[in-house]
């Protein structure tokens, strides 16, 4: 078929369509290379980083942290017990009058030492004494008129009737003396025991009704340690126990008694038991109702493990140390490294705590300096001299 005489279609030949040129294809190429070499650069930099940084970090190791060390002893630990408790007066009482009257003269000084039966208050007792004369004059009278009748009686003059009306009214007088001295004697108070006197409550010329306090009368020779254990601990307890006592007035001082009572019944509500011990206070130093801290010396336990109390480090998640621990490196040199070791701690005394399990006699331990420390960190021992131990704070 001829082209030209097709229906619908020019004589003119057909031309083939133009060739794509190749430039955007190479630019694409181009950028996809570079692309890929940036990417690769980036992940080698980084790869090459990290492996900079870990050599780094492996040879410049921290220096070793200077702490102090102390040594694991095996030793004989006074078994003591410490409780709280406060100091009581064997002998104190607010001094009273026993009945009413009027305050006629103050026959003491506040703070006064007095001695037993010294006098103190003299109340009005003007009445009583007109009623001891009285009786005094009945007993004399009666006491005569007795003495006649005796006589008369003897001779068979009188009656034995009369002899007794007589004896009975002597005896009546003899009895309304003694009432009236016993009246008299209430009138003035005295002391009666002997101590020292506190703050005076009363004035000249006050009334007083009976039982109202007139002054405090202590006697401080000799006071009572009360406190308590639990009931775990009462079985340790024995009468004649020596007992060691601390007030925060004198620190630094021990007193010394020893015990005397201790309660047969366990109170219900604590479940702890009640224990007296008695002090003397020769000085007179110590006051009833101050704050004391008693320890009870118990018979001596076997030798156990113990470290210095710093050397402990107390947590919610248990009690631990740090075991120093050596080892050889491969240049053959020995290091020292501190290893966080739990243990099981027992009384602490004297600044020192027992180990009851994970010590043994010999192991060293730091005793100052491990908060700065990470189970396994390089340490050295320090050459300064350890905090006496337990730690004094100091006193301004």
């Amino acid at each position: 078929m001829n082209i030209v005489a097709e229906h619908k279609i020019s004589g003119e030949p057909i031309e083939k369509a133009p060739k794509r040129p190749v430039r955007p294809v190479r630019w694409f190429i181009i950028v996809g290379v570079l692309l890929g070499a940036l990417v690769g650069g980036l992940v080698w930099f980084n790869y090459f980083r990290g492996q900079m940084i870990k050599q780094f970090f492996a040879n410049n190791k921290p220096p070793p942290v200077s702490v102090s060390v102390a040594e694991a002893k095996s030793e004989v630990v006074p078994n003591l017990l410490t409780a709280v408790g406060e100091l009581a007066a064997v002998h104190q009482v607010n001094v009273t009058a026993d009945v009413n009257g009027r305050v006629t003269e103050i026959k003491f000084e506040p703070g006064a030492h007095v001695a037993a039966g010294t006098p103190l208050v003299q109340l009005f007792d003007a009445p009583e004494q007109g009623d001891l004369a009285n009786f005094k004059a009945q007993a004399t009278v009666a006491q005569l008129a007795l003495e006649r009748a005796k006589q008369l009686a003897a001779r068979q003059f009188g009656p034995q009737a009369t002899v007794d009306q007589t004896q009975a009214a002597f005896d009546q007088a003899q009895a309304g003396i003694a009432k009236t001295e016993a009246l008299i004697s209430q009138k003035l108070v005295r002391a009666p025991f002997e101590g020292d006197l506190g703050v005076r409550k009363v004035e000249v010329g006050q009334y007083l009704t009976a039982g109202t306090p007139i002054v405090s009368l202590t006697d401080l020779s000799e006071l009572w340690a009360n406190f308590t254990v639990t009931e775990k601990d009462s079985g340790q307890l024995k009468v004649g126990q020596a007992v060691r006592l601390k007030v925060d007035a004198y620190p630094g001082r021990t007193f010394e008694g020893k015990i005397t009572t201790i309660e047969p019944q366990i109170a219900t509500d604590t479940r702890n038991i009640r224990v007296q011990a008695t002090i003397a206070n020769p000085e007179k130093i110590l006051k009833p109702g101050m704050f004391v801290t008693t320890t009870v010396v118990l018979p001596d336990k076997p030798p156990v493990v113990s470290v210095p109390e710093t050397a402990v480090d107390y947590t919610l998640y248990g009690d631990s140390v740090f075991l120093i621990t050596e080892k050889k490196g491969d240049d053959g040199k020995t290091s020292l490294s501190a290893v966080r070791t739990f243990v099981q701690t027992g009384n602490r005394v004297d600044g020192r705590a027992e180990i009851l399990k994970g010590l043994k006699p010999g192991d060293k331990v730091v005793a100052v300096g491990q908060l700065k420390l990470q189970s396994g960190a390089a340490v050295s021992i320090s050459t300064d001299p350890t905090p006496p131990i337990p730690a004094q704070p100091p006193r301004y």
